[in-house]
C-alpha cells in the first residue's frame, strides 16, 4: 500500500503566504501646507497671513502707526497663531509710538528713534528736533538722513528732501531702492532730480 506523501514544512508556508496574501500599506494623507506653523489651506488664513507680512513690512519700515492698523486687521483673522503674533507686534508699535517726555534720549540712536515716533504721530516739529539731534551725534548713520528726508517730504520740503536722500544713498547705496517703494517720498514722484538719483541707470546721472 502506497504511503501518503507528508508535505514538508516549506510547503506548509508557502501553502499558508497563499491562503493569506498581504495587506496593502495604507500611507497617512499628506499633512497640510504650513508658513511657520501656520496652515495656508483656509484661503481666509491666506488672506490674513499677506495682511501680516504687509504689516511686518511697515513695521520694519518703522512705521508704526500703518503698521498698527494692518495688525488690528489681522487680529480679526481666523488663525490663532496669526493673532498671538499681530498681538505681539501690536503691543511693540504701542510701546514705539509713545511719547517720550518721561525719558531723556542721550544717544543718537535714541534721539533717531524719538524723531521717528514723533513723526508717527505727525509731531513734525518735534521730530525734525529730535533727528537733528541724532544727525549731529551721528553724522555718517545713513538710516538718520533718510528718516531726515521722509520727514522732508511729509512737510514738503523738496529741497531739503532731495540733499538728505542724495547723502543717504551715498552713504548706503541699498537706500536708492528703499526709496523706490516708500510711500513717504510720494511728494517727489514728479521732480526730475528725484527720477535721476533712483534711477541712474535710466537718465545716466552718476549721483
Amino acid at each position: 500500500m502506497a504511503k501518503a506523501h507528508k508535505p514538508s514544512p516549506s510547503s506548509k508556508s508557502a501553502s499558508r503566504s497563499d491562503a493569506k496574501p498581504m495587506k496593502k500599506r495604507i500611507l497617512p494623507p499628506a499633512p497640510p501646507p504650513q508658513r511657520g506653523g501656520v496652515e495656508l489651506v483656509d484661503p481666509r488664513v491666506q488672506a490674513q497671513l499677506k495682511l501680516y507680512d504687509e504689516a511686518l513690512a511697515l513695521f520694519h519700515q518703522q512705521k508704526f502707526a500703518k503698521a498698527k492698523q494692518e495688525l488690528e486687521k489681522v487680529m480679526a483673522g481666523p488663525s490663532k497663531e496669526l493673532i498671538d503674533r499681530a498681538r505681539m507686534h501690536i503691543n511693540i508699535t504701542e510701546q514705539r509710538m509713545k511719547p517720550t517726555q518721561e525719558q531723556n534720549p542721550k544717544t543718537a540712536e535714541e534721539h533717531y528713534q524719538r524723531g521717528v515716533a514723533m513723526m508717527n504721530i505727525g509731531r513734525w516739529d518735534d521730530a525734525r528736533e529730535s533727528l537733528n539731534k541724532a544727525r549731529k551725534a551721528a553724522p555718517k548713520a545713513d538710516h538718520i538722513h533718510y528718516a531726515m528726508a521722509a520727514l522732508d517730504c511729509l512737510t514738503g520740503e523738496a529741497d531739503s528732501a532731495m540733499a538728505n536722500l542724495k547723502v543717504a544713498i551715498e552713504l548706503r547705496g541699498e537706500n536708492r531702492f528703499h526709496a523706490r517703494n516708500d510711500e513717504d517720498f510720494a511728494f517727489l514722484q514728479e521732480d526730475p532730480r528725484f527720477t535721476e538719483l533712483l534711477y541712474p541707470e535710466k537718465e545716466g546721472y552718476s549721483g
